[in-house]
């Protein structure tokens, strides 16, 4: 009976994750008060393990532990009742005990006990003369032993316990290394996070099998990594199925990434949902104190996250990487700013002329930012990180406006142009697009045979059905449509075959070598040429650069081309004197403004 209560006592204790963890001046406060209280050199707030009494917060004691043989807080722990030794050289049991031995004649300790009845250990304060308790003094050493166990069951109220995994939580995790970093600044640690499962994963496994499956993976992962790293060092958990540690400085522990690589081997084979789950670590090294708990962890998940595109699941992290990817995101919360402001946002146009007449029949608008602090940033860029996200809807819409709004001032000055807008993937997912696109035409008197909408070949076979559902009904208003990118997207023959659309324009890629000797390109893009053309499309080549490609493209039949060897990309006034200069005649064709 008395082996069962002490093992209960023990996981108590160890489910607390206090152990061995550094300096808490929430803790050291109480500390300084018991001591001050009494008037002794020494108070300690003490745990007792298995074999030792392991001090939480300490004052006047130079060690972190002692044997827990002969210590009198093992009593006190054990039978959860007020301890005063007057005099340690005459009590028979304690008077050859460590602290006996080493000039402590005084102690007092009163019990930390948990609310489901655990005696944790003390509090205690000690002297080097004998000397009595008052019962003020004991019951104000009773209240202090309270608040310390108040911090206790607050820490774990507030989340810095895992009720699944039964770890420390990332909560936990940002205070122990704030208390580490107090004791041991400019030291040089690693943190390593190990990630079970992919974010994407954890919801296939959610949506197939449910959130009991997702608790059994994360407590399969915390016996693995138990087992694994035998209990040592501690391990908090910090995600859905990301556990994260610290490790010495790798300089100081060479065999740090073999061992890391032998036991992700292991989790590989251990794990159940080894087939449906990648588990990856991230390494970040970094000098305690430098950096913030919370940065430090969001490195070393961005460390683990890279490591799913590595052969070998490790990756250590990369402060280009990190901060390339922290301008991503820096420049996506900009851009939804750029879109409510007047002046940052703006359109150029680039030429595509008809290469049977010469003429520049059709312009594709083109987005532009110019960011107020970091200047022009590149549409290839920008662009695709706003694709993926809700922003998608807002920059399509402004750029429709923007674009319509010029060809309005277009027709009022006499240039006859097409223009070309490009619509995103994401677009597609918007039932009213095709109606905010009619109804903006009417807003400005605009045929809608003036108007081309471009939608890339990738978002036409990721989403062919909507994409189908769309161009229906963007064909049946009278708006031209194309596919951009051609030759990019895998695209069958039979979608091909049924899909609205009248232009095809051929990627750039397949383009920019046709200048060259006949070769491979060049059977490429005649065949997509004769292709588009037995479909009934009208073929148009971006990335014109040279008149030798150019030449090339007229022999193969292509209709239209654009590229450097027009013109680059410009704002409106400047077309119109491009236009001007060029007098919308055959010189367009040698043109290399």
């Amino acid at each position: 009976m008395r082996d069962f209560l002490e093992d209960g006592r023990l996981d108590a204790l160890h489910r607390l994750n206090l152990l061995d963890t550094g300096a808490s001046e929430s803790f050291d406060r109480i500390t300084r008060m018991a001591s001050q209280i009494f008037g002794l050199p020494m108070a300690a707030i003490s745990l007792t393990d298995r074999d030792r009494q392991w001090f939480k917060s300490r004052v006047g004691i130079g060690h972190s532990s002692i044997p827990r043989f002969k210590a009198p807080c093992a009593q006190v722990a054990g039978s959860k009742e007020v301890l005063v030794i007057e005099d340690l050289h005459g009590d028979p049991t304690y008077c050859d005990s460590l602290l006996g031995r080493n000039g402590t004649r005084f102690y007092a300790g009163v019990p930390l006990v948990t609310s489901d009845g655990y005696g944790l250990g003390s509090l205690c304060v000690l002297g080097t003369a004998p000397r009595t308790a008052s019962e003020s003094e004991l019951a104000t050493l009773r209240d202090l032993a309270a608040m310390v166990m108040a911090q206790i069951e607050l820490q774990h109220a507030f989340g810095r316990l895992d009720p699944v995994s039964g770890l420390a939580t990332c909560h936990q995790f940002y205070e122990d290394l704030a208390d580490l970093a107090l004791d041991e600044a400019g030291q040089p640690k690693v943190l390593v996070v190990v990630k079970f499962a992919r974010d994407d994963q954890i919801n296939g496994i959610m949506r197939a099998m449910g959130g009991a499956r997702v608790d059994e993976l994360v407590r399969e992962a915390t016996h693995i990594l138990r087992d694994g790293l035998e209990g040592q060092p501690k391990v908090y958990h910090v995600g859905a199925a990301q556990f994260a540690f610290l490790m010495p400085s790798a300089s100081k522990h060479p065999t740090l990434f073999p061992r890391l690589r032998e036991h992700l081997n292991m989790m590989r084979l251990s794990s159940s949902t080894r087939y449906v789950a990648n588990i990856a670590i991230g390494v970040r090294p970094f000098v305690l104190a430098e950096a913030s708990a919370r940065d430090l962890l969001r490195g070393a998940l961005t460390a683990a996250e890279d490591a799913h595109r590595t052969d070998d699941f490790i990756s250590t992290y990369s402060e280009t990487r990190d901060g390339a990817h922290r301008r991503r995101y820096a420049l996506l919360e900009d851009f939804g700013a750029a879109l409510e402001a007047d002046d940052q946002l703006s359109l150029v146009y680039q030429p595509r002329v008809e290469l049977a007449t010469g003429r520049c029949i059709s312009v594709e608008a083109l987005l532009r930012w110019r960011h107020p602090r970091l200047g022009d940033v590149s549409p290839s860029e920008f662009i695709p990180i706003v694709e993926q996200t809700s922003l998608a809807r807002a920059t399509t819409q402004r750029v429709l406006e923007m674009a319509l709004d010029q060809l309005a001032r277009w027709d009022m000055a006499g240039i006859e142009l097409m223009v070309s807008v490009n619509i995103s993937a994401a677009n597609l997912a918007e039932p009213d697009l095709a109606q905010r696109i009619q109804a903006a035409l009417v807003e400005r008197q605009l045929l809608a045979s003036r108007l081309e909408i471009e939608l890339p070949e990738s978002a036409t076979m990721d989403h062919p059905e909507q994409a189908l559902g769309m161009l229906r009904q963007l064909d049946a208003a009278g708006i031209c449509l194309s596919i951009g990118d051609f030759g990019t997207g895998y695209s069958s023959l039979s979608y091909l075959q049924r899909v609205p659309v009248q232009v095809l324009k051929i990627e750039r890629a397949f383009v920019s070598n046709l200048g060259e000797a006949p070769g491979a390109d060049h059977v490429l893009v005649d065949s997509m040429i004769q292709l588009a053309h037995r479909l009934g499309y009208r073929v148009v080549a971006e990335g014109v650069e040279t008149g030798d490609t150019l030449a090339a493209l007229r022999e193969m039949g292509c209709e239209e081309a654009q590229g450097y060897h027009f013109a680059l990309p410009m704002e409106a006034d400047e077309l119109a004197r491009w236009l001007s200069r060029n007098g919308q005649a055959e010189n367009c064709l040698a043109s290399t403004d």
